[in-house]
């Protein structure tokens, strides 16, 4: 040890909350370890830490927020210790307690749906305040979730008469033409993701009951054209498959009292060589009106399993040579 070493202390009240902070067969306190170079032991009812007076003032952040979200009930992940360690090299750890504090919904079962990272906070509480929200970044970062999670609120509160969810009808790498069955059951499949997330919401029950009633339509991006959409919360999905024709027809059916959230990820593009994309236009033609929103998403705000996370990463890195 140098002579900049140092020690705390963080006091537990009881053994279980030793066990809900260092995880299943040790695994949250392994994952710690393998980011610092300091020492952590359990002695009872306290938990040592030795190591570089550097990385004390952050692994004691670390470990104050993740205490105080096992004290109020909240089910670790490895991927909240994850985001929680990068957070803590920055001093930021302690932004995640606001993060699980409320619920955005309930799914039909009765499970609380929360936002997970500070991306998705940011984007949920932009949707809320603006009319047309980009949400633009990789895939797992619950983009389209959320945005039908907030949709479905706003039916239920009424802020809204129905929901439209609309996909630009471009293959990835199939063709459409050799599927079976008529236009409805050829564009399921594209449309596939938007039931999912509403059947998480509503169950699929509700889910048919709505579609029957035309509270909520799902439809092929091309069915948009010549409406105006009023009392609607419409959002358009994989938005970088649109051309900037698409883009711009789409953006112009606002019409009053509705809410457009519009989201994609410009490293997946599926249209055919020479098509720009409406995604990437767009962005800079819009820029500038205060009252539309763009969320940035990043590989931090993957919420799927930690290894997809590193494989968004590694694709990455490789297209950056």
């Amino acid at each position: 040890m140098t002579d900049h070493s140092r020690f705390i202390k963080v006091a537990l009240k009881n053994t279980a909350e030793g066990l809900a902070l260092f995880g299943p067969q040790d695994k949250f306190l392994q994952l710690i370890e393998q980011h610092t170079r300091a020492s952590i032991q359990s002695r009872g009812e306290e938990i040592v830490i030795r190591g570089d007076a550097g990385e004390m003032d952050s692994l004691q952040q670390l470990f104050d927020v993740l205490l105080e979200l096992v004290r109020n009930n909240y089910i670790l992940t490895e991927r909240d210790v994850l985001y929680a360690i990068e957070l803590s090299k920055d001093m930021k750890a302690d932004q995640l307690l606001d993060l699980f504090k409320g619920d955005i919904a309930t799914t039909h079962k009765g499970k609380p749906i929360r936002v997970k990272t500070i991306g998705q906070k940011q984007y949920v509480s932009t949707i809320k305040q603006k009319d047309i929200v980009f949400g633009i970044g990789p895939a797992g970062t619950g983009k389209t979730y959320l945005a039908v999670v907030i949709a479905v609120t706003a039916l239920k509160e009424g802020k809204v008469k129905r929901i439209v969810l609309t996909r630009p009808a471009v293959e990835a790498g199939e063709s459409l033409g050799f599927l079976p069955g008529d236009l409805q059951e050829k564009v399921d499949p594209y449309l596939r993701p938007l039931y999912d997330a509403l059947n998480d919401v509503l169950g699929p029950e509700q889910v048919l009951k709505s579609l029957e009633r035309g509270l909520i339509e799902i439809a092929p991006l091309a069915y948009m054209r010549g409406r105006t959409l009023d009392d609607s919360f419409i959002i358009l999905d994989e938005a970088q498959n649109t051309t900037p024709e698409q883009m711009k027809m789409f953006l112009t059916r606002l019409g009053f009292g509705s809410k457009m959230v519009i989201t994609g990820d410009v490293t997946q593009i599926d249209l055919p060589r020479g098509k720009s994309s409406g995604l990437i236009e767009v962005q800079r033609i819009l820029k500038g009106i205060e009252e539309i929103g763009f969320i940035q998403f990043s590989e931090a705000d993957v919420v799927r399993h930690a290894l997809v996370q590193k494989i968004i990463i590694a694709y990455n890195e490789q297209n950056d040579k």
